[in-house]
């Protein structure tokens, strides 16, 4: 299966894709002196993309949102933030207009604003050639926010510290996963203000976890659907939990969270077309639920 090209050529602009992410595994090592949660997550950028076209503009930075899912205009949203921070990372600014196509929805566990932001980052440095260096775009994107880092690699990496930490996996993993998309918004911040830390929890997993990785089994690791923040999610959102409950009442296979939530996915490594499109269907009838397909993002 042939993806599209992160970067597209416009006639006066540059169209980036940005992809969304899933949490293979999400481990919490514990809270730290700065208030934040250490975790261990292994994520896979996935082929559903928001979308960013950069253009000539008349003023500074002029950022407009479209698309199926809301986005805030203006310093609210990451992208300006993110521009703001390319252009003083380099020293200078251009005029650009901004045109965010928001498909992946906010509150999703799916990472589509840090996400978006890290394609600005890129974006930026490559239409007007700011001659950021990676050390340099890395910084900035730790100055934004803890997952942004993340998607200015990939595909596949471990994340530490907030997030910001971010060792490659080469390892490859091809894989066909099944988002289910409930309607529910969840705020990561009140995820972690609620969650309680497990310490045996977290030595256990954490051994497996490493063994995969170690091992190079990142199939067996994704198979595990671990991701510590479960409990702390389906405690405050309990029409999450119940969704939960259903998926694993069809026998379908394992039902994983990705990041805080909201989105729920089973990876499906030997079902064809025909069978995720009646799994769909199936779902829809017993969940209400809308579901789309996808696969592992090669860049």
């Amino acid at each position: 299966m042939t993806h599209p090209p992160q970067f597209e050529p416009l006639a006066e602009g540059l169209l980036v894709r940005a992809p969304a992410k899933l949490n293979l595994s999400l481990l919490i090592a514990g809270k730290r002196p700065d208030g934040f949660h250490e975790i261990e997550t292994v994520m896979a950028k996935i082929d559903w993309y928001d979308e960013l076209r950069i253009e000539p503009g008349s003023r500074k930075i002029d950022l407009v949102c479209d698309g199926p899912h809301w986005a805030p205009d203006g310093k609210e949203n990451l992208v300006y933030r993110a521009a703001e921070e390319a252009f003083r990372a380099a020293g200078w600014a251009e005029s650009v207009r901004l045109t965010l196509t928001k498909n992946i929805p906010a509150g999703s566990g799916l990472g589509g604003a840090s996400s978006d932001a890290a394609a600005t980052l890129l974006g930026l440095n490559r239409y007007f050639d700011l001659q950021l260096s990676p050390s340099q775009l890395a910084n900035a994107a730790a100055r934004l926010g803890s997952d942004i880092a993340f998607f200015l690699g990939g595909p596949l990496a471990l994340c530490t510290g907030r997030g910001e930490k971010i060792a490659p996996l080469t390892t490859t993993f091809d894989f066909t996963a099944l988002l289910i998309l409930p309607n529910i918004n969840v705020s990561t911040a009140e995820v972690y203000a609620h969650y309680t830390h497990d310490f045996s929890e977290y030595e256990r997993l954490g051994r497996a976890t490493r063994t995969h990785i170690a091992e190079g089994r990142i199939d067996r690791l994704a198979q595990m659907c671990a991701n510590m923040l479960e409990t702390s999610c389906y405690r405050l959102c309990e029409e999450l939990g119940r969704l939960k409950r259903i998926l694993e009442s069809l026998d379908i296979g394992p039902i994983c969270l990705s990041g805080s939530g909201s989105t729920l996915y089973l990876l499906a490594h030997h079902a064809d077309a025909e069978d995720l499109d009646r799994l769909r269907e199936r779902i829809a009838i017993e969940t209400r639920c809308a579901s789309i397909i996808v696969r592992n993002n090669p860049w």
